[in-house]
This record gives C-alpha cells, structure tokens and sequence, in this order.
C-alpha cells in the first residue's frame, strides 16, 4: 500500500502554511521556511531559554519510497506528499502537547538546534550525543 497522501492535490504551500500557523498557535516564533522547501525552522522558548528547531521536509525520499512502492510521481507530487504527511504530523503532535502529556521542546527534542545548526538527531546519528549508551565515567 502506498504511503499516506500519496493522492494528495493540496498544495505545498497550503500545507506549508499550515505548519506554521500550528506552531504559531502553540508559541513557536521567529518561524521561517527554506526558499529551497526543504524545511521550516522556528524558535520556541523552553525552561532553558530559546531553542531552534528545523522541521524537514525531504522530497527526494519521498519519491524513492513511493518508487520503492511501484507509483509514479513528479516532483511537484512528491513535494505536495512531503509537506503533507509532515502538516499531518505537526497537526498530531499539537494535539498532544494540548492535553498537557508533553512539553513542546520535548515533541520537538530530536530538531533542537546546536549552535553549529545541527539537529540533536544529527549528533545523535553521528555518534557526538550519546544517548543510550554506556558512557565510562572516571
């Protein structure tokens, strides 16, 4: 079965504009979007002060696993799917955050920025944030 919203006629931008309003309505600030489209990054003020965050929108994976899954899209469709499924998403997670279960830093913690403009994912991936590991302490 094809991936969600893989039929979608919205346009990116109005998913686009959607995120935004979301975050905005839920604190974030200083909200931007790459001209590229490939992400919208934002501020949010945390117990620790202002924190950024980068929300990505990868229209290059979508199209391989929508390949990987036998249909056809341009990359105007593999753009409006991206920015839907992340619209989805951002929508899901306010909802949460609503009921007061978690904090918005912690929903958005894996797209905290460093100060180089390194997601904690990133780090993590790239084995500079150990998390879960044993860490020898001396």
């Amino acid at each position: 079965m094809p991936i969600k919203n893989y039929t979608t006629k919205v346009p990116a931008l109005q998913s686009v504009a959607e995120i935004v309003g979301a975050l905005a309505a839920h604190g974030a600030t200083k909200i931007q979007q790459d001209y590229d489209s490939v992400f919208i990054a934002f501020m949010i003020e945390t117990p620790a002060g202002p924190r950024g965050f980068r929300l990505p929108s990868n229209t290059d994976k979508v199209t391989a696993v929508l390949a990987r899954q036998k249909v056809r899209v341009d990359s105007a469709q593999a753009e409006r799917i991206a920015w839907r499924i992340l619209r989805d998403w951002v929508i899901a997670q306010m909802a949460i955050l609503e009921t007061e279960m978690v904090a918005m830093d912690e929903i958005m913690l894996p797209y905290m920025l460093d100060g180089q403009g390194n997601t904690a994912y990133e780090l993590y991936q790239g084995r500079r944030l150990l998390i879960g590991e044993e860490v020898d302490r001396e």
